[in-house]
């Protein structure tokens, strides 16, 4: 499997679920989809493709690696559909740790307290079919090998 095939599964999975049954982005102000050049949200192996030719963000680097290749950010201008969203957009607020032992665990990702209220509830306070289909979009790119690397450092260099 690509990565790039990889990323298309986990999207699918994911397709049109949300942490709520209803839009979250209406307690924040839709916070999350507020980002400039610091804060855009973090591509997948291979997604940048998705998004070359883009009318509502745009792709740029990192400036930063992980797993020796080079990162990517997508900085959008605040508004798209759920389908074109990339795939960290659709896995917000979860985040895959790993545990001491190599098992992985879905989690709230720390980095989102700044932004999202969801997380003062916890993941019991996030849609189950959501959190099922996020543990289902990580094993799908747990099973390519670059996006599995890619998601080790992830969590090594942010140590959630």
């Amino acid at each position: 499997m690509s990565s790039l095939s990889a990323v298309l599964s986990a999207r699918a999975a994911l397709s049109d679920l949300t942490p709520l049954l209803t839009d979250c982005g209406r307690l924040c102000g839709f916070a999350c989809c507020k980002g400039d050049e610091q804060t855009g949200m973090l591509l997948f192996p291979g997604e940048e493709a998705l998004f070359a030719p883009c009318a509502f963000g745009r792709v740029i680097p990192a400036h930063f690696e992980l797993a020796g290749r080079p990162a990517h950010l997508f900085v959008c201008n605040g508004t798209c559909s759920r389908e074109n969203r990339p795939l960290a957009c659709r896995l917000f607020p979860l985040f895959l740790h790993f545990k001491k032992d190599g098992s992985p665990r879905v989690k709230l990702d720390v980095r989102a307290k700044a932004v999202c209220p969801l997380c003062d509830y916890g993941v019991i306070g996030l849609r189950t079919e959501f959190v099922a289909a996020a543990k289902t979009a990580y094993a799908a790119l747990m099973e390519d090998d670059e996006c599995a690397a890619f998601l080790r450092a992830l969590d090594e260099a942010f140590s959630l």
